[in-house]
């Protein structure tokens, strides 16, 4: 294998682990680690894609991950060309970061890029890292299928934990826009909860099923339902409640019920 360099982190050998890091058309990170830490869990042969035009910026953002052991192989890739052109010589893909910088969710061509991936990608966490926190396009990213959205503003750590998240197929957002999406429902709880009394038994089951994050073919198949007669459903739910998407049904739906009836 061309371009490697192994170094070995301290000066004896009772230090943690050792790494070797190899550089050619992408980069790897192979951590060894002697005794019980918190990322074991991954498999030797698990890793995580970052895929970023920019060379300095996800060669960066992989040192970044490799030096806080996130517990996995790092390779960067410049596109999904390049991941395709290597995937046969790669092992168990986990997740995948894009990196989209400060570009938003209004532009068409990154809209494609990302529904290009998250279809390429099925088995694996797609999430997106981007410059902004605009509530908009972390919507609409989520309803593009990626499971995670992470502005640069925050740390590396919180990084970590929402690519875990995202593996273990939670969603994670900035609670900055959760909070965002809060306010702009705030005081509308009257109003949600007298247009559900128009809901059917069937929307209020459909519009639950949205609430915990269902996917249209498990809500069909516990109600008993036809795919189609769920997205009929959804869509007369988003316009009683003047929602745009799933997501905001979700939000809108949650928002209207009391923490403590929650489970």
């Amino acid at each position: 294998m061309e371009n490697i360099h192994p170094s070995r982190l301290g000066n004896n050998e009772q230090e943690p682990y050792d790494r070797e890091i190899i550089v050619n058309n992408n980069q790897q990170s192979n951590d060894k680690y002697n005794g019980n830490r918190q990322f074991q869990k991954y498999s030797a042969e698990d890793y995580l894609a970052i895929v970023d035009k920019r060379a300095l910026e996800r060669e960066c953002l992989a040192q970044a991950l490799i030096n806080h052991h996130i517990g996995l192989k790092v390779f960067t890739f410049g596109s999904l060309e390049e991941w395709q052109a290597s995937k046969k010589e790669l092992s168990n893909l986990r997740a995948v970061l894009i990196n989209t910088g400060n570009r938003t969710l209004d532009d068409a061509n990154l809209t494609a890029e990302i529904s290009e991936l998250v279809a390429t990608f099925q088995t694996a966490a797609v999430v997106v890292v981007a410059d902004n926190d605009d509530l908009t396009s972390i919507l609409k990213a989520l309803e593009l299928g990626v499971r995670g959205y992470i502005p640069t503003t925050v740390g590396i750590e919180i990084c970590m934990q929402a690519i875990e998240l995202a593996i273990a197929g939670g969603k994670f957002v900035p609670a900055s826009s959760v909070l965002t999406l809060r306010k702009l429902l705030g005081g509308r709880s009257d109003e949600f909860r007298h247009i559900t009394t128009s809901f059917t038994a069937r929307q209020s089951a459909v519009a639950e099923g949205l609430r915990r994050g269902k996917a249209n073919k498990i809500i069909a198949y516990e109600l008993n339902l036809c795919e189609s007669t769920v997205k009929v459903h959804i869509r007369n739910i988003m316009k009683k409640l003047g929602a745009t998407n799933r997501t905001e049904v979700a939000y809108k739906i949650s928002d209207m019920i009391p923490h403590e009836s929650r489970f």
